[in-house]
């Protein structure tokens, strides 16, 4: 593989650079990070994925938010990069294990087309509803329809760890510039010690919901796979919806089952965009 290799990838929009840390010639640090993946003078990206040595799974993943902070776990992230070692043949069977900082998931390629990796299912571990672990800094054990105020705005809020933090908001009209206002400022709340991923979600019936997302350190998204899960368990949680759920987002959808203990599997479509390597006057800018 060539030093400083990229692939792009995206995930019903959501779009990721995926690098080999054994093939770069620099370091990922903050200042990298932005640049790789801002539209005008990088690549353009939802995001960084690292492929990286594990010695609890059969590889190892990193994750990088465009404002150059590391997330816990991505869903549509980690399909992207299911993809990435199953082309490339980085991982030679269908069913492997993937270590985050947010826990290690399992991962299976359900369709495979041309050799490459077309449909991938992610096991996303538990939800996670206790407060404090989620984080949250409100008293109660688990947060549930409690109210919080953003900028002058009332809202009741569900929250939910899936190894990251989401903050479920149920509406009853989905309106665009509404998350784009009040998101980031429900990310940045004082309630959320380590900021948290926004969704407002919008029950169809028993098996379809429509969702609106906000995306901790990346912003307003098309697409996400930890905040559908999200929101399909708060929502399931609630009886609002059956064990599978499809989510519909502006990038697409997911279907999304969840146990009756809260374990979630995530399905979806992902797609190459693009493939070649950093020039070295990008690697220059930011070294």
């Amino acid at each position: 593989m060539e030093t400083n290799y990229f692939v792009k990838i995206h995930g019903l929009g959501n779009e990721y650079i995926v690098l080999d840390s054994r093939h770069i010639s620099f370091t990922i640090d903050d200042k990298a990070i932005k640049r790789i993946c801002n539209v005008n003078f990088g690549i353009g990206s939802d995001g960084i994925l690292l492929l990286v040595a594990s010695d609890k799974a059969d590889i190892g993943l990193r994750i990088y938010n465009p404002d150059g902070s590391e997330a816990e776990k991505s869903g549509n992230g980690l399909r992207i990069f299911c993809k990435y070692v199953f082309d490339h043949g980085i991982v030679d069977k269908t069913t492997f294990s993937v270590e985050t900082k947010g826990g290690i998931v399992k991962a299976k390629i359900d369709e495979v087309v041309n050799d490459r990796a077309k449909i991938v299912t992610v096991d996303m571990g538990k939800a996670i509803f206790d407060s404090k672990l989620i984080p949250t800094n409100f008293e109660s054990s688990q947060v549930d329809n409690a109210l919080i105020d953003a900028g002058g705005k009332s809202f009741t809020v569900n929250c939910v760890s899936m190894g990251n933090p989401h903050c479920v908001i149920i509406k009853e009209e989905l309106v665009i510039e509404e998350i784009k206002e009040f998101g980031p400022l429900l990310e940045n709340h004082q309630m959320f010690p380590n900021r948290i991923n926004v969704q407002f979600a919008k029950v169809i019936n028993r098996n379809e919901v429509e969702v609106l997302i906000w995306e901790r350190g990346a912003g307003f998204t098309l697409a996400s796979g930890t905040s559908s899960c999200a929101v399909a368990s708060v929502l399931r949680k609630k009886n609002l919806v059956d064990e599978h759920v499809t989510i519909k987002m502006l990038g697409g959808q997911l279907t999304i089952h969840v146990d009756a203990d809260y374990a979630i599997r995530m399905t979806g479509e992902v797609r190459e965009i693009c493939r070649g390597v950093l020039s070295k006057e990008l690697i220059e800018d930011f070294s």
